[in-house]
């Protein structure tokens, strides 16, 4: 199996490093921000950058040939953990289902600039998804 570079249309980093990677069934993310896909800018207020944060995990899954359904796990770090009932508005409308959600951990940590929340995911592909 080869590695596969995954970019997202309104993604990318700074860097140069791809938005995801495939190997296999397995899809891992790097670091993603609640920016505006057209600007870059991050959104005004947490819950403008969950919802961005959120239309990019989809976007990325997607180029990798899969979907929500096939994310196992979601590391999210916030500048301020008292502000996850917007994490979590964001995070129900993704997974309304509770026997059907991914593992999930937030940690606080001391992010740059604007940015007030960022996340990373792994997926696990369907097979018969594109390679």
């Amino acid at each position: 199996m080869s590695r596969r570079s995954i970019y997202a249309e309104g993604f990318g980093h700074k860097n140069p490093i791809p938005a995801a990677c495939r190997i296999g069934s397995m899809l891992y993310s790097g670091s993603i921000q609640g920016t505006d896909p057209a600007t870059g800018v991050y959104g005004a207020s947490i819950e403008r950058q969950c919802e961005l944060m959120f239309d990019h995990v989809r976007r990325i899954v997607a180029a990798g040939g899969g979907s929500l359904a096939d994310i196992v796990k979601m590391t999210v770090w916030m500048r301020d953990r008292e502000q996850r009932a917007a994490l979590n508005a964001a995070w129900l409308r993704a997974f309304p289902d509770p026997e059907d959600r991914p593992a999930r951990h937030t940690m606080k940590a001391d992010l740059d600039g604007d940015k007030l929340i960022e996340c990373d995911f792994i997926a696990v592909l369907q097979a018969g998804s594109a390679a």
